[in-house]
């Protein structure tokens, strides 16, 4: 369905109204009017963009304000910023395939952190037997803080069974929980604290719950200083500093929706009947299905989640998203049509 505005929590197709319970929006805040008054004063200040390397002998010093807001915000030492999420993990996942021996993913994993030597840590369930060798000792591993068709963080406590003798980076992509999880939006990176961990590194982008283009990097002061390095990072441009100027100013403005979208997650849950075809817990705001027939369902009542081939899903991938910019009357729209399927489902 092609639409000739932003989908916001309503768009317009055809003379009708949808509701729209897609994207990654999730704070609602990208057509927010107080965001975008931040937004177009920020423009107004630096322009609409700066196509200068970071390592120019002009430094804007928005940067460095920014990246230390964003290091308190992760509990990490430091912060680079980049012009995407995508390349926030090519840059990570570079840099920690050429300073370890071994590098390993997840199932799963994102295609942002999948590099071609990248080797799979399970196999059969089990880990890689590599990871039980004498002679690799420093072992890069990357994973989704949120994994792939979940709504809960990754379990990663199988990383305790790996030899304290081996010297483990864990490299987490936060892009789906950065702004969401944690009491102010930190993502989970620090709740990982296995003692084999020697190092913890972090990436997202900014475009999902922070409704502004670029990503991030987070770490160590030796890790983040070994980024700014790389030849990829000196060469590229940096992330737009208006959109830097946007997120320091809008502090309050994202603590105040993640407050509305817990309250919205509370009355889902409230109202939901659980049923185990829908993948849904009341800390996250996705709902994830696979049933074509409840997706025509949704359709028709003018409600249209995300569906489409995810690159690490078996099949299509339809989920519901719950925006910080749903009103209680949206919500119960949704609700009674997930409803009436799992009632239906029960009377078959």
């Amino acid at each position: 369905m092609q639409v000739s505005e932003i989908p916001n929590r309503v768009f317009h197709k055809d003379g009708k109204e949808f509701l729209y319970f897609g994207g990654t929006n999730y704070l609602g805040i990208t057509t927010l009017t107080e965001f975008q008054t931040i937004l177009l004063k920020s423009f107004q200040k630096w322009g609409t963009s700066y196509g200068s390397s970071r390592s120019a002998n002009i430094q804007l010093e928005i940067y460095k304000t920014a990246e230390d807001i964003l290091a308190k915000q992760t509990g990490t030492d430091a912060v680079v910023t980049v012009s995407s999420g995508m390349l926030a993990g090519k840059l990570a996942l570079e840099l920690l395939q050429n300073t370890t021996d071994l590098l390993f993913h997840f199932p799963n994993t994102h295609p942002a952190l999948l590099h071609p030597l990248s080797l799979p840590l399970l196999q059969n369930g089990k880990l890689n037997p590599l990871l039980f060798n004498t002679t690799d000792t420093k072992i890069g591993i990357v994973a989704d803080a949120i994994p792939s068709l979940g709504v809960t963080p990754s379990d990663l406590s199988i990383l305790k069974d790996i030899p304290n003798t081996k010297k483990i980076t864990l490299l987490l992509d936060e892009s789906h929980s950065f702004g969401l999880l944690g009491e102010n939006g930190q993502g989970i990176l620090n709740e990982y604290n296995f003692p084999n961990i020697q190092q913890k590194i972090s990436i997202a982008s900014l475009g999902k719950a922070m409704g502004l283009s670029g990503g991030f990097i987070a770490g160590d002061f030796q890790f983040i200083d070994a980024v700014k390095k790389q030849q990829n990072f000196i060469g590229a441009s940096g992330m737009n500093p208006a959109f830097l100027e946007t997120y320091v100013n809008a502090q309050n403005i994202y603590q105040l929706q993640r407050q509305v979208l817990k309250e919205n997650l509370n009355h889902v849950f409230k109202f939901l009947i659980p049923n185990p075809a829908l993948t849904f817990d009341k800390e996250y705001p996705v709902i994830y299905f696979d049933q074509d027939n409840l997706l025509q369902q949704l359709i028709e009542n003018n409600i249209i989640p995300t569906s489409f081939p995810y690159p690490t899903a078996s099949g299509k991938l339809s989920r519901i998203v719950i925006s910080a910019h749903h009103t209680k009357a949206d919500l119960d729209k949704m609700i009674k049509q997930l409803n009436i399927f799992t009632q239906n489902s029960i009377q078959i």
